[in-house]
């Protein structure tokens, strides 16, 4: 048994591997790398590196196993050692597919892969497709959001390590679920980041919100480039991945003739040619440019989708009539029927907000819409809220959720759900961190008191670094079977069996769906994809709305939100129409 250890390190003169209790000399390689091969070093035998003989002991920058975590030595893992189960697992593509954002610490009290997939039986009756896992890279302390991952091959330890999530991508496979990984390349965390000391992993060049930006275009970038590209293909292969969420793609900086992102993508979409498996890249992205779902044949980046956050500013805005911040833009149902019909509310318009012009146009002639990812919470959009409160406190009653639901579920984008959101969990979902270093911890707290008060926000801040912050965003299991979640958790299965049922509510034809709204005193919504409409009613008071054309065949009533939803054929022949009684704050679908 051994194990060749390689590491780079173009700066040192010297580099040795502490393997097993004992120090081994490292071999220069070309191009500033560094190999030795140790006898008896194998899976489990703990490892670190030291640099030009001084006496600390730095993780592998390629660590695939942080057991003592982000500050602890690094330890030999053998992929090979895994008995998978999914060996007929083929993917599911990402067209017709719906989606479950998860927080591995906060779906289940126990907080682990193990104890998450003991709940996956939930999703497969919800009905949803793929779980999306927030970042499982180990970052530092038991608990937090796994934004501030540093070591980018290890899976947390708390969770379950690499073995753990294993043990839940197998599950998932086996119960017809596809596992989507959300990875962080445009930063690392500050606290346990040793990158730096083995060479330009990050450049000044490049100023962001974290610091120093990761070097994607500077002296050096190639081996920084391949570091995040062989990361992403390690997820898909190693850990049988399906699908991977590119966090804040806004935020990295390339200005490489290849892009960072289109150099990833020709990489997956080889894996997924070898493998025989469907794999798909997902991208969070703020700038409203479809380029970067637009093929690399036409002149773009060539991922397979990337999240719609003026949808959700649109649909949130005109449920709970807030307009702080960048709500400011959005709100009328004019702006809803934008985000329906043509993606981006910005798409080359002003933005209030930005005090600028923002976005350019979608293709909608050209480009599928299961592109674009719809959602109406996630992560960001309820733990960012000074309180972490979910729609289900923030609208006065169930009936609304059910009118937003009907609107995501049934929209023409790819739906997403965050975890929770299928039965109105009343949990709020809070920003919380457990950093080791106290100077960071305390700024952390300080800061996020000044953003908020900054905003004018009155209440109180939840301390991130308090361990109760994290407690209280933990879901309550006991939920979905009392009232009201329990009618909503049915709702939301039923909307979501509708769609998989009805080929017009998977068509990704954007030319296909067609919008009416009135934004006065009655706020009533239709939308129509092919022959499937949804009437909603988002006012305060009953509207009565045509549901048939002239001369039409009477429609059915498919699915109703509430019992009071009327739908009255009598008068239909050549000339008339029927009509839809829509109770305040309801939503009908007719075919």
């Amino acid at each position: 048994m051994s194990t060749r250890f390689e590491v780079w390190a173009p700066s040192a003169d010297r580099v040795d591997v502490l393997a097993g209790g004992a120090r081994h000399h490292m071999e220069a390689l070309p191009g500033g790398r560094w190999a030795a091969e140790v006898a008896d070093a194998g899976h489990g035998t703990d490892y670190g590196f030291v640099l030009d003989g001084a006496g600390e002991v730095l993780p592998d920058p390629r660590s695939p196993w942080q057991p003592d975590g982000v500050h602890g030595q690094s330890r030999v893992y053998d992929h090979e050692w895994f008995a998978w189960t999914d060996q007929h697992w083929h993917g599911r593509p990402l067209p017709g597919s719906v989606l479950y954002e998860l927080h591995v610490g906060t779906f289940t009290p126990e907080g682990t892969f193990d104890a998450a997939a003991e709940r996956l039986d939930h999703l497969v009756a919800l009905g949803v497709d793929a779980v999306e896992l927030l970042p499982v890279a180990s970052f530092p302390g038991r608990h937090g959001w796994g934004y501030d991952g540093v070591h980018l091959w290890a899976p947390h330890e708390p969770y379950g390590g690499p073995d753990g999530l294993k043990r839940f991508v197998d599950a998932a496979h086996a119960r017809g679920l596809a596992v989507v990984l959300d990875v962080v390349y445009n930063h690392l965390g500050p606290d346990g980041n040793r990158l730096g000391s083995y060479g330009p992993y990050f450049t000044s060049a490049h100023a962001t919100p974290w610091g120093d930006a990761v070097n994607f275009d500077q002296e050096g970038s190639d081996e920084v480039r391949a570091f995040v590209v062989q990361n992403a293909l390690m997820w898909l292969r190693d850990y049988h991945m399906d699908g991977l969420r590119l966090d804040a793609v806004h935020a990295i900086t390339d200005h490489s003739a290849v892009h960072i992102l289109e150099e990833m993508a020709c990489a997956v979409e080889a894996l997924s040619a070898h493998l025989g498996r469907e794999l798909f890249l997902i991208a969070e992205s703020d700038l409203n440019d479809p380029r970067l779902v637009t093929s690399r044949e036409a002149g773009g980046y060539g991922l397979d989708a990337q999240w719609s956050d003026d949808f959700h500013h649109a649909l949130h805005a005109a449920l709970t009539g807030e307009r702080q911040g960048y709500y400011c833009d959005f709100g009328s149902l004019e702006t809803l029927k934008k985000a329906l019909t043509t993606v981006f509310v910005h798409d080359g318009t002003m933005s209030t907000y930005r005090g600028r012009h923002h976005g350019r146009p979608v293709d909608v002639r050209r480009t599928p819409a299961h592109r674009f990812l719809g959602f109406l919470q996630n992560h960001d959009q309820v733990g960012n809220r000074a309180a972490g409160d979910r729609m289900a406190a923030l609208l006065p009653s169930p009936e609304l959720l059910k009118v937003g639901a009907a609107l995501l579920l049934l929209a023409p984008f790819t739906p997403m759900l965050f975890m929770g959101e299928e039965w109105g969990a009343s949990t709020p979902w809070c920003y919380f961190t457990d950093h080791q270093d106290p100077d960071l911890a305390r700024a952390v707290s300080e800061g996020r008191r000044r953003e908020f008060s900054r905003h004018g926000w009155a209440g109180e801040i939840p301390d991130p670094q308090a361990v109760d912050t994290f407690r209280r965003s933990v879901l309550d299991w006991s939920e979905p079977d009392g009232k009201p979640h329990r009618e909503l958790l049915e709702w939301h299965r039923s909307l979501i069996a509708l769609r998989r049922g009805t080929p017009e509510l998977n068509d990704p034809r954007m030319s296909e769906v067609r919008v009416e709204v009135d934004d006065n005193s009655a706020r009533w919504l239709m939308m129509w994809r092919g022959g499937v409409c949804v009437a909603a009613n988002l006012g305060g008071l009953p509207v009565l709305l045509p549901a048939s054309a002239p001369g039409a065949a009477s429609p059915r009533l498919l699915l109703s939100s509430d019992p009071a939803i009327h739908l009255d054929t009598d008068g239909i022949g050549d000339s008339g129409t029927a009509s839809l009684a829509l109770p305040a704050a309801s939503v009908a679908v007719l075919g």
